[in-house]
């Protein structure tokens, strides 16, 4: 259903009277001035604090633009069935969901499985040790580069998902214990013997809004950013990864991804058609289980959606609005942007960047603040996969962007963050943080508690 797009401008400047202004001017004196980060997508920004937050199309978009961003909406939020059909025909024959719109509900991130075979935006990828030959990750034979743990009718399910936790406990300054629950996803149920050696890696769908701002970043803006060797000597050595991208033909910068791992946010949805659905096309034109003998449908019928389905579904992406902070004025937000500042987490979640030339007008030149670098950081062994995927080692993670992170409750109904879902709250995915996150994490673990109220007030603000 297309989404009703009404009255922004108005909701915009109710949430900006809204805005709680404690004290006066001399009181903010030593604290940030956040007035100009209001527009964190530029001019694609939205003034809206409704579940609908994150699904709004740009505001500056041409006609022509608005109208295929609306026939995307209709196809990202369509339900594929099983072949033959005469809509949305071709899901599977093995797969893990049947909509772009069930791993990323509301245009937002999925939360971590009540019941984790049920079909959700968790997945899990797979690969062998050694490198395809463009760099990438090695398919494990008999299971692809990612696990399906749902079938059609008459076929069956690469493997089934188990799951276990392990805990441990943080301690913070004023005596608050955390206790901390890692997912420890295994396989079980394989159609086939697993292959020696094969690597897992749990994902969970994440946001997808403004993901064409950050497409639209000059590549020279996020090398420079880059110190890969840690020449400055604070501990932080960001570094780009750089992919193979199957439509150009070379490798380019990769931007998404949990681990940057892809280039162009049309690979990222040819990907997610084939690899979670089974719908083939023209980027990815054979089925998921291709050669396998539990996935290859016979059907003849491939590529199951058409080129302009593809095209309008990544347009889409792309061009979803930006959802403006909120009360930016207010002291304990500001107070909270400086300690976010002092304890280092604007090292690697850079609060601002400005796109080049886009094709599409409206994401051209823009000021923006994703709250991200783009760039590789390794996260230490608490958070690592032990997989690497191109040059991303087995503990390093692209730095997730944080615009529209304090809406996360509002529109999807849970806290849930990180890679796999395992933080249950902004407070966990922040002592999850080791390696080069681990200065950082400790600073903000000796944080009083007013202090610490004030950082997450600002990252809710966000």
């Amino acid at each position: 259903m297309i989404k009703k797009y009404i009255a922004l401008s108005l909701l915009g400047m109710t949430l900006l009277s809204c805005s709680n202004n404690d004290g006066d001017a001399a009181e903010y004196e030593n604290i940030p001035d956040l007035n100009d980060r209001l527009m964190a997508g530029g001019e694609t920004t939205v003034f809206l604090a409704t579940s609908n937050a994150f699904s709004t199309p740009a505001p500056n978009l041409d006609p022509q633009s608005l109208g295929l961003h609306l026939s995307g909406d209709v196809q990202f939020e369509s339900i594929f069935v099983t072949a033959p059909a005469n809509v949305n025909s071709g899901l599977g024959p093995i797969f893990n969901n049947s909509s772009c719109i069930a791993c990323h509900p509301r245009d937002g991130r999925s939360a971590f499985p009540l019941i984790i075979n049920n079909r959700s935006g968790l997945l899990v990828r797979a690969s062998i040790p050694g490198t395809d030959a463009h760099g990438g990750p090695l398919a494990a034979p008999g299971f692809g580069l990612q696990i399906q743990n749902q079938a059609l009718f008459g076929y069956t399910p690469e493997a089934a998902y188990q799951v276990t936790f392990e805990e441990r406990t943080e301690t913070l300054a004023d005596g608050t214990v955390v206790t901390l629950k890692k997912p420890i996803i295994t396989l079980t149920n394989p159609y086939t013997p697993f292959p020696a050696g094969m690597m897992l890696s749990p994902r969970i769908g994440t946001p997808v809004f403004g993901l064409g701002l950050l497409e639209a970043i000059p590549e020279a803006n996020i090398l420079a950013l880059q110190d890969v060797n840690d020449n400055n000597g604070d501990g932080i050595s960001g570094k780009a990864n750089y992919v193979w991208d199957p439509v150009l033909q070379q490798t380019v910068l990769g931007r998404f991804g949990w681990k940057a791992n892809t280039g162009t946010i049309l690979v990222q949805c040819a990907a997610a058609y084939v690899e979670d659905m089974g719908i083939t096309n023209y980027v990815f034109p054979n089925e998921t289980g291709h050669n396998q003998s539990n996935g290859q449908d016979g059907l003849n019928d491939d590529p199951e959606i058409t080129n302009d389905v593809l095209d309008q579904v990544a347009l889409y992406c792309k061009t979803l609005a930006v959802p403006a902070p909120r009360n930016i004025s207010n002291r304990q937000v500001r107070e909270g942007a400086g300690i976010f500042e002092r304890i280092g987490c604007a090292q690697c979640h850079t609060p601002k960047q400005t796109t080049g030339f886009s094709p599409i007008a409206a994401l051209s030149n823009q000021t923006i603040f994703p709250y991200s670098d783009l760039l590789l950081h390794d996260m230490g062994e608490g958070l690592a996969d032990n997989r690497p995927d191109f040059l991303a080692s087995g503990s390093e993670w692209k730095t997730r962007p944080l615009w529209g992170i304090g809406l996360t409750e509002l529109v999807n109904g849970h806290t849930f963050f990180l890679h796999d879902g395992r933080a249950r709250n902004l407070t966990e995915a922040i002592l999850w943080h080791g390696g080069e996150g681990q200065k950082a994490k400790d600073r903000f673990k000796q944080l009083s508690t007013s202090e610490r109220n004030a950082l997450l007030a600002f990252l809710n603000s966000l």
